[in-house]
């Protein structure tokens, strides 16, 4: 149950075995369904989940119903609202899965807590959380200034397996464009690959 998630922490932290177990002992797992939603905006749910299996997505959902996808959360991949998980307030976005999931639910106290057992957790919440601000910077300056091929090439790039896992209007979503400026992009560069 907790194997990708000992194998997350162990290769990026010097633990044995023995404080891996300790360190996950107080965490549980969750099965979601497709399409069910895990965060909705106004909770307060001061958790993060591990993506142990199959697929999530954050977004937003604007005032006149568009969503708007910030990220989407593969296996082995770690997603929470900051709103809610660090500073206590009503979460602005959601969160739900794309596809059945099972996630490792990790509470906001579980870093502080397992410090006794690996001090060395804390630099790591620290290192993630500044990959996590690094991803959004890059996200923030892909949508100010690169083309929507550009985009979508970033996209394959950050999420190699996901083209044929997540609908195509959820990709235009995130990259910011129409679905069908997606499948113009998408033409044109099945056109330049096959020349």
């Amino acid at each position: 149950m907790f194997d990708k998630f000992v194998a997350y922490l162990k290769k990026r932290l010097a633990i044995t075995e023995e404080q891996a177990a300790e360190a996950v002992s107080c965490l549980k797992t969750k099965t979601i369904k497709k399409g069910q939603v895990l965060l909705s905006a106004g909770d307060l749910k001061s958790e993060a989940y591990f993506v142990n299996s199959g697929l999530l997505r954050y977004f937003s959902i604007d005032e006149k119903g568009k969503e708007h996808i910030i990220q989407f959360a593969p296996e082995d991949w770690m997603l929470s609202d900051r709103d809610t998980s660090v500073f206590n307030e009503p979460a602005v976005f959601y969160i739900d899965a794309i596809e059945d999931s099972e996630v490792v639910v990790v509470k906001k106290d579980f870093f502080p807590a397992i410090k006794n057992i690996v001090p060395e957790i804390l630099e790591l919440n620290i290192l993630m959380l500044h990959n996590s601000i690094r991803f959004m910077q890059k996200r923030l300056n892909m949508l100010l200034s690169a083309t929507a091929e550009e985009r979508y090439l970033d996209f394959i790039k950050l999420y190699p397996n996901l083209t044929l896992r997540v609908p195509q209007w959820m990709i235009a979503s995130y990259l910011g464009i129409t679905p069908e400026s997606l499948s113009r992009v998408r033409k044109d560069l099945a056109k330049k690959h096959f020349r």
